[in-house]
């Protein structure tokens, strides 16, 4: 936090803009808005329903808690566990300081809500305590599954590490699977669990704005740690992995102090950050169905979409367990006595199976919920088959998604197989450009998945909903996204598998267990097998592949269904617009109003801004580390074969500093540009200006979605490139194998950084403009709005200013 507190011109800047926010916030009118949502008044049926809800949510967490405790009580020799200990103490710290800034960030958003909900709204004050409470408790979910994420994955390391000796392979997938399951169920249960209490416990007039408080506190909490998570994450791994060229050394060196880092890097950007985002994407994306069933449907049928929504919801905790102990036991049957086999294999049955099991389930469940015999009004009866045809789109999404991001980035695919080639010829040079060409053909085709998916819900949106709701198009893409999470504990169960794989293998090379005395005999002794090592660390790096894939094949997903599910929460800001200045969207929405093209143009410079600045931070902070290991590595023969501990605290420090300045350069600039935006659209002189924050919106969800696909499945090729180098081809230490490296250190910011984070900030933006639009065009403020967004957008540009130029490496060292 240094580096941010003794900036004065950052602690100036600071403090005006939480001036500015409360003068912009202060003449607001209240209009009818996703911060208004009346949540209707369930049945005792329904209530009842929802109730074994939240029972089937608590056996959930306990069934994540019998998984964290199982992967507990696997034995590991002391070497490792001592490993994994220093890794958890170093992510500790990490996230204690980033819990230090996310106190900072909370102070912008919180005044926002205190000022609407308590002085514009009139609000009582206990009313305005509850819904920040809940903004509270947003921000502490998505920080606390961060937490529990990181603790099993450094219990699971060190274990799947050690089992890599007894030549069990399978053993070895199910110690990472085990935990990933751990986070995914506990994630979904411990958020759907406080949505249950919003709906069922909270007053009714203040449960839509809970709602929205909770998916904000949500949405901060993710942004932050993503963001950050994903800066660490690269500045430790580039500096790592330089030092095996510069010096020669192998992979894990433990003389090498990038090493640690790197192992808290990989908890901090793939365990953290992807817990915490899948955490606020189940939420955001709840509430922005909930928001559109409330404000579209007519009203007295929104009670009954309201719970089937909800049952959707707890029936893919049901089915994603189910399909996890089916997946256990084919597992065991078709490769439990094999001792070799691709690692890929289970994780893709379990992904179709949980598939295949959601969307049965589906059908099932709107059947009994909405079908004929259920009792339901007439208008719903017949629909139960649309909506369950919708949401199927969403679940095939994400099962076919991974099948095409891993035609670009598994070990097994051409695409990763031509990078290798092309790298054998042309060193550095052609691996890059061919990792580039594997990142744009992914860009497409995914792209295509999702046009086809979107087009099959819109056709069958058109197939009665119209009688029920207004822009019935809009809400079968909200259900989209909903359909991809219907998988939701699976999909981040597989992504979580990456960091424990990661982790496994440098832990291994650390412990140097190889080295210790009689250590055969020890193990043979004390854990009753003999220990294989040279298959052990072939175990090891296939499983890294395997785990490098499905960290690949989880992001396409959550990025979809913040670029899908934006669509639905924009919808409020659409009937804002209509309701406060009386006219119809279409006549203003479209691309013979200039503004439209501004608000695109603007949209587009943002995310190319954005995935530039994160970028840079790490970039800058890579050359820090690189520069303080170089200068400190021993490589003498008679040096401590050890790692250094105080080296590698010293190299943890530069990633947190780079991390939480990067972090928050960004989130003023996106802070500052929504309210610039959204200001500068206020209707003056007529209401075609309106269009300029509503193609902002659009802008960075499109633009959005297809840089990060590209920069996702672009990193992932290079990174699967340079395991085949090492596993397949066993060259490691050749120029073949230092230029997949290099081209792997271009990748690590694309997938872990820049990528990944566009997520959060599309939904955060998202969420947020919707407060800030409808600041903008109330009746007593848009006369000034636009000199407000003017200076917004001077700050915001400032910002931008810093977060190049003042995060530049230094050139006159």
């Amino acid at each position: 936090m240094e580096i941010i507190t003794k900036n004065k011109v950052v602690k100036a800047t600071l403090e005006s803009l939480i001036g500015l926010t409360i003068m912009s916030l202060t003449p607001a009118i209240a209009a009818a808005s996703e911060a208004n949502l009346k949540i209707p008044n369930l049945s005792q049926e329904q209530n009842n329903l929802l109730l074994w809800g939240i029972v089937v949510c608590v056996l959930g967490m306990l069934f994540g808690l019998y998984q964290f405790m199982k992967v507990k009580k696997i034995g590991a020799h002391q070497s490792m566990l001592d490993v994994a200990d220093t890794i958890y103490e170093t992510c500790k710290t990490y996230l204690i300081q980033q819990g230090k800034l996310l106190c900072i960030l909370f102070v912008f958003i919180g005044l926002c809500i205190a000022f609407y909900f308590g002085f514009l709204q009139k609000m009582h004050l206990s009313g305005v305590l509850l819904i920040m409470a809940w903004t509270v408790l947003g921000i502490l979910g998505s920080y606390s599954v961060a937490w529990y994420g990181i603790r099993m994955n450094t219990l699971a390391n060190s274990r799947t590490a050690f089992v890599s000796l007894e030549k069990k392979p399978l053993k070895l997938l199910n110690i990472a699977l085990d935990a990933g399951m751990s986070i995914g169920v506990l994630l979904v249960c411990v958020e759907l669990i406080m949505m249950l209490i919003i709906l069922l416990f909270v007053p009714r007039e203040l449960a839509g704005s809970s709602f929205i408080g909770f998916a904000i506190g949500e949405s901060l909490g993710a942004s932050a740690l993503r963001i950050a998570g994903g800066i660490f994450t690269k500045i430790a791994d580039i500096g790592s992995d330089l030092m095996k060229i510069v010096f020669g050394i192998k992979e894990d060196d433990p003389r090498n102090p990038g090493v640690i880092a790197d192992c808290t890097g990989d908890n901090a950007g793939d365990s953290v950050g992807p817990t915490a985002d899948g955490f606020e994407t189940y939420g955001v994306t709840g509430v922005a169905l909930v928001s559109f069933i409330v404000l579209a449907v007519q009203p007295d049928l929104t009670g009954i979409l309201l719970t089937w929504i909800f049952v959707m919801r707890i029936l893919m905790i049901i089915t994603s367990v189910a399909s996890f102990y089916i997946n256990r036991a084919l597992s065991q049957a078709r490769f439990g006595s094999k001792d070799d086999f691709d690692f890929e294999q289970p994780l893709t049955s379990l992904i179709w199976i949980t598939s295949i099991f959601s969307i049965i389930g589906t059908f099932a469940v709107s059947y009994y919920i909405l079908g004929p015999s259920s009792g339901v009004p007439v208008a719903l009866e017949n629909l139960w088959l649309v909506l369950s045809i919708i949401i199927s789109c969403g679940t095939l999404g994400a099962a076919l998604i991974p099948e095409f991001t891993k035609i670009f980035t598994s070990p097994n695919s051409k695409h990763v197989a031509e990078v290798v080639k092309a790298s054998r010829e042309g060193g550095p040079s052609l691996n890059i450009l061919s990792g580039l060409v594997a990142g744009n053909f992914s860009a497409f085709w995914i792209g295509m998945v999702f046009f086809l998916l979107m087009f099959v819900a819109y056709y069958a949106s058109g197939y009665g909903l119209s009688d029920i709701m207004i822009y019935p198009s809009i809400f079968a893409f909200g259900l989209v996204a909903f359909g991809m999470l219907g998988m939701g504990p699976v999909t981040i169960a597989v992504d979580s598998y990456g960091p424990v794989t990661d982790n496994a293998q440098s832990i291994y090379e650390l412990s140097l267990i190889e080295t210790i005395p009689k250590i055969k005999e020890q193990i043979q002794r004390e854990f009753n097998f003999k220990p294989d090592f040279d298959k052990a660390k072939h175990y090891l790096e296939a499983n890294d592949g395997a785990g490098n894939t499905f960290k690949a094949t989880a992001k396409p997903v959550l990025i979809g269904t913040a670029v899908v599910g934006a669509t639905t929460m924009i919808f409020s800001l659409v009937l804002v617009i209509r309701d406060v200045l009386g006219v119809q969207p279409e006549e203003i929405l479209t691309l013979l109003n200039p503004y439209t093209i501004f608000g695109l143009l603007a949209g587009g410079c943002v995310i190319y801004w954005f995935t530039g600045a994160s970028t840079q931070s790490v970039t800058t902070g890579a050359y820090r580390a690189v520069e303080y290991i170089k200068r400190n590595i021993q490589l003498d023969e008679d040096a401590n074969q050890k790692a250094a501990t105080e080296k590698s605290k010293e190299v943890v420090k530069i990633c947190t500093q780079y991390a939480q300045q990067g972090m928050f350069n960004i989130f003023i600039t996106i802070f500052s540009f929504t309210l610039a935006f959204s200001c500068l659209s206020a209707p003056i002189a007529g209401n075609d200006s309106v269009a300029l924050f509503v193609s902002y919106l659009i802008s960075i969800a499109v633009f959005g979605l297809f840089q990060a696909v590209f920069m996702a499945n672009a990193g992932g090729c290079w990174d699967n490139s340079k395991k085949v180098v090492e596993v397949d081809l066993q060259e490691k230490g050749t120029d073949l194998h230092e230029a997949t490296v290099v081209g792997d250190t271009v990748g690590d910011p694309f997938k872990d950084t820049s990528s990944v984070a566009l997520n959060p900030i599309i939904k955060f933006t998202t969420l947020f403009g919707l407060l800030a639009m409808e600041i903008a065009i109330s009746e007593s403020f848009r006369n000034i709005a636009p000199y407000v967004g003017g200076v917004f957008l001077l700050v915001g540009l400032i910002f931008v200013w810093r977060s190049f130029y003042r995060m530049r490496i230094p050139t006159n060292d």
